[in-house]
This record gives structure tokens, sequence and C-alpha cells, in this order.
């Protein structure tokens, strides 16, 4: 810097900085590190993570307020929230989808499959109550949704599982996603139709892609 710019701040404070007591410093020091490490904090809570996943059927998503977890067995990913009584709030999970052989275009075939697949949910837990099924779209990407209640760990939750396929013709593997809402964890989530169209879910869902 020039000199008719000067003098800097670090010249100005410096003979009160050198003049301070030991204790003095290390307190500035202190509570500089501490806003350092909240700003960082702050950074990360305010980026979206991702997850990224390659082999036959390559795919990632974003996803924020949402939390790495054990995945259940046979599914890629799983991300969730808990209150603070380990209640579950949200999920988010990405298992492997395999069409039978079909003739004619996926958007016939996946109404069929959705059929037995039903049955299926609806084996797997006596609290099961089909709410509705039709086909849906994902960043413009054709696919079926099952919409439904279930109860875990004795309280009720939506649910809305998405069949989901690479927009290829004849494709015959792809992803289903299983989407759980707390009926208590959103106001602005109501029903299982609602569930990811607004809300921590809605992200996930938005920025699913097929790599």
């Amino acid at each position: 810097m020039k000199s008719e710019y000067g003098p800097t701040l670090g010249q100005l404070l410096a003979p009160r900085w050198h003049g301070a007591s030991r204790l003095a410093r290390a307190i500035v020091i202190g509570l500089g590190v501490g806003l350092l490490v909240l700003a960082v904090a702050i950074a990360l809570r305010l980026q979206s993570a991702s997850y990224s996943r390659g082999g036959s059927v390559p795919f990632s998503f974003h996803y924020k307020d949402l939390y790495r977890a054990q995945a259940d067995p046979g599914a890629y990913v799983k991300v969730q929230s808990r209150d603070g009584e380990g209640a579950l709030k949200y999920s988010y999970e990405v298992y492997p989808l395999t069409l039978p052989a079909y003739t004619g275009a996926v958007s016939g075939a996946l109404p069929r499959y959705a059929s037995g697949y039903i049955s299926q949910l609806s084996a797997g837990s006596e609290s099961f109550e089909l709410r509705g099924e039709g086909k849906t779209r994902v960043n413009t990407v054709p696919g079926y949704q099952v919409l439904y209640t279930v109860r875990i760990a004795g309280r009720e939750v939506y649910g809305r599982n998405v069949l989901l396929l690479p927009p290829r013709e004849s494709v015959r593997r792809g992803v289903e996603i299983v989407m759980l809402t707390s009926a208590t964890a959103s106001s602005e989530v109501k029903a299982p139709s609602e569930v990811a169209s607004t809300g921590v879910l809605l992200r996930p869902l938005k920025t699913f892609t097929f790599e």
C-alpha cells in the first residue's frame, strides 16, 4: 500500500495488540477461532449434501436436513430424519427395480407391475392402507406412484413410492423410491399425495437424475 494511503488498520491496532496482556490476546484469538468455526458450520448447514451412484443404473440426488442412515436390506441408499424422541419424521430410500419382460411402452408396463407390487406392500404390513396410485413424473421422466398410509412404531406415516426407469426404449432396470413422512411431521403434508410435493423430501425427489 502506498504511504499516502496509510496507516493501515493493522498498523493502528498493533500498539494495542502488543500492549495487551497474554490473557486478553488469548481471549481474542479464541473468539476469532470460534467465529470461524461457526461460519464454517453455517456454510455447511446451508449447503445441500448429495449422493451419486454408478453401475448399471447410475443416478444422483441432493438432500438437505436429512442424514445418511443404514439402508434397509436390498436398498442402495437411505437418508432420514428423526425427532427428539427418536421417532421417524422423514425417510427417503432408493431400491433397485427390475421389470419383467414386456411389450409396448413402459408407461403401460408399470401399471401392470404395480398390481403385484401393491400386493407385496400389503402383505408386508398389516397396517398398510392403499390411498391411491397413478402416473407421475420426476424431472420430466414418467413414472408410476403408489400412495398409502402405514403405522411405524405405533405412529401413522404417509407413504409415497415412485417406480422410475431411465427414459430409454425397452428399459427394464430402474429404481423404486420409497418416501415416508410422519403424519405429525409437517402441517403442509396432510395426505400421502402431498409427500415430497413440499418440505424436506421435495429436494431429493426433484433433483433425482439418472446419469
